[in-house]
């Protein structure tokens, strides 16, 4: 069973930075995407980044020139730089992996509050 546990959440102000890791269980090489995600209350959940397994990059129009996503290979760990955080950010933030294109895995989540 895939298990993925992400961390780094936090209460920062507007304008602060955070960085989300997604540790998974298993070597990430084997997906492909993966990804983050968040919800924010009383929304559907909307797409943040994802990263493939070749390195490309895909970024919701909100985020682009302000979040960064990466991926270690040898930690087993994919990691979503958040620059220039403002209110709007405020959300709990999940971490995706894809598999073979079937199969779906998430963490559990990690809060981000933004303070204005």
């Amino acid at each position: 069973q895939v298990q993925l546990v992400e961390s780094g959440g936090g209460l920062v102000q507007a304008g602060g930075s955070l960085r989300l890791s997604c540790a998974a269980s298993q070597s990430i090489s084997r997906f492909n995407p993966m990804g983050w995600y968040r919800q924010a209350p009383g929304k559907q959940r909307e797409l943040v980044a994802t990263i493939t397994s070749g390195g490309s990059t895909n970024y919701a129009h909100s985020v682009k020139g302000r979040f960064t996503i990466s991926r270690d290979n040898a930690k087993n760990t994919v990691y979503l730089q958040m620059n220039g955080l403002n209110p709007e950010d405020t959300a709990v933030y999940s971490c995706n992996a894809v598999l073979y294109d079937i199969y779906n895995y998430w963490g559990q989540g990690a809060q981000v509050t933004v303070s204005s």
